[in-house]
């Protein structure tokens, strides 16, 4: 970014109402989505997938990022790995974007050869004195909790510490390293990543827009899932789950969150009748009525953990008014398919809500780019999330600004 794109930023952020969503700009502009993934995306930690994603030895996993792409892998010691995917020849792509095996990388391009922890292997018709030890993949920082996979593109990357140490414990039960990946989709949305997220930061649109899920998800709570004047259901609850061995929280960072809460009366999964999706139990505690442990990192996730199922929800940015929405359904690995679950009854219910939810977002896309947009009001009740989600964005682009001019400073100040 420029010095002069950054005072820009800088201006548009102080044009921030608090408590408002945001000027226009924020939701359409070039220059603010090429801020947005140098300042949000490459600097924060990021949901990538699950370690059953690469069962073994020679298993890899290939995203991307905004416009950066990564690779995942498993080297022949079991250990993961996670890099840029460029090729240290002339750059290329070495895998597309998926899952892959083979106890080598080679890129398609001049045929460069690396092993699986990222070590330059071969490389024809290079000179002699061709040092390959210093043209390894360039590594990028992962880290592994409970069965979920987080990479970081920065540097330097935020501490992952007080979020595993808060977190870990309550998703330990689910039991993610004996799941498998069900289903996956990926739902293109013709709106702004941030659009996206504000819609699912918040249920103020559920009772209307989501019908099927209001059946069992508590669309009137809000914050942590407060439920008001429900609070001895919700203490009951929470007696409950101490006598089954399971946390509640809520626990939350700067960057992430996590609670644990009651469905509706009746409902024990997030599912289209509120029942089980799938008869093979994640986790068997508390007679497979345990409520939804939800967690969220800013800025581009939230997932769903219930005793029969796990559901997660990745925004990924693709243009100013663009983003691909990566949904993924996990079960038990023992559970089989037309007799434990129908693939149907397993998605149904979040299928339609991101259906719903892209919907809604473009035509907030459409609203937001229109000559009379102005920033609105948020509710401070049903739109608490929303307001977290906002500020942490804002906080984030000022201290990234703060850190670009100090950079410069010192820049100028040693060619002064």
């Amino acid at each position: 970014m420029t010095t002069q794109a950054n005072q820009r930023m800088r201006q548009l952020l102080a044009q921030r109402q608090p408590g408002h969503s945001l000027p226009q700009a924020f939701y359409g502009d070039a220059d603010v989505f090429a801020f947005d993934l140098a300042a949000i995306y490459a600097r924060s930690w990021l949901v990538a997938g699950f370690e059953v994603e690469l069962p073994g030895p020679g298993t890899m996993l290939a995203l991307t990022i905004g416009r950066w792409p990564v690779l995942i892998t498993r080297d022949r010691n079991g250990d993961l790995h996670a890099f840029h995917n460029s090729c240290r020849h002339r750059g290329a792509q070495l895998c597309e974007d998926g899952r892959h095996a083979g106890s080598r990388l080679t890129c398609p391009y001049h045929r460069w050869t690396y092993d699986l922890a990222g070590k330059l292997a071969g490389a024809a018709r290079m000179p002699d004195d061709f040092d390959r030890s210093q043209h390894s993949l360039k590594s990028i920082h992962v880290e592994t909790m409970a069965g979920v996979i987080y990479i970081c593109l920065a540097e330097d990357a935020p501490d992952f510490g007080p979020f595993r140490a808060a977190f870990a414990p309550l998703l330990a039960p689910h039991d993610l390293m004996n799941a498998k990946v069900a289903f996956e989709s990926v739902l293109v949305e013709k709106a702004n990543w941030k659009l996206v997220m504000e819609n699912g930061r918040e249920c103020y649109h559920c009772p209307a827009g989501h019908p099927e899920l209001a059946k069992s998800f508590p669309v009137a709570a809000s914050g942590h899932f407060d439920y008001g004047e429900d609070a001895a259901r919700v203490a009951a609850f929470d007696a409950r789950m101490a006598a089954a061995g399971l946390g509640v929280g809520p626990v939350e960072g700067d960057w992430w969150q996590a609670a644990r809460f009651p469905l509706n009366p009746g409902t024990v999964s997030l599912s289209m009748d509120g029942r089980h999706a799938c008869a093979r139990l994640m986790c068997e505690s508390g007679g497979g009525d345990i409520g939804s442990l939800r967690w969220a990192l800013e800025p581009h996730s939230f997932c769903h953990a219930t005793a029969d199922q796990v559901f997660m929800f990745s925004a990924l940015p693709v243009g100013p008014q663009e983003t691909h929405v990566v949904a993924k359904w996990l079960v038990h690995k023992d559970a089989v398919e037309g007799v434990d679950y129908t693939i149907e009854g397993l998605t149904e219910l979040f299928a339609r809500t991101n259906l719903q939810d892209q919907a809604l977002a473009e035509n907030n896309q459409r609203g937001v780019n229109s000559l009379g947009y102005a920033p609105g009001p948020y509710s401070p009740e049903a739109e608490a999330l929303v307001i977290r989600f906002v500020d942490w964005y804002c906080a984030t682009a000022a201290a990234y600004l703060d850190a670009q001019a100090a950079v410069t400073g010192r820049g100028l100040a040693h060619v002064a």
